[in-house]
């Protein structure tokens, strides 16, 4: 686990990565409306068989699709280093790691950069 991730998850709690509760401390809540990312992982990414497609909004905000639900779940995400955490808008919370610039593991998941 790097640094910035152990720092994240001592900042968050453990109860926000497993997903049980939907407050985030408010240094480390999502961007506000309009402002852009700082990341490099802006952008649509999905797993090899495309059922799970994740787009990555510059504005802190995320679209997910599952196979022909569009639009299933949407909400918030930051991102810190390689870490990414999720805020569903209906509470629900998850996390992930950028292995590298074009792969994102995510719930049991591998999603990979759409190019």
């Amino acid at each position: 686990m790097t640094r910035t991730r152990s720092a994240f998850r001592s900042a968050l709690g453990a109860s926000v990565v497993f997903g049980l509760t939907s407050q985030a401390p408010a240094d480390i809540r999502g961007s506000a409306a309009g402002e852009s990312a700082s990341h490099p992982y802006v952008g649509m990414w999905h797993t090899d068989d495309d059922r799970v497609r994740h787009e990555l909004l510059p504005n802190g905000r995320y679209d997910e699709a599952r196979g022909t639900r569009e639009s299933a779940y949407q909400g918030r995400y930051e991102v810190k280093g390689n870490y990414i955490l999720y805020w569903d808008d209906t509470g629900f919370t998850a996390d992930g790691t950028f292995v590298d610039e074009n792969t994102l593991h995510h719930g049991g998941m591998i999603l990979r950069r759409q190019g």
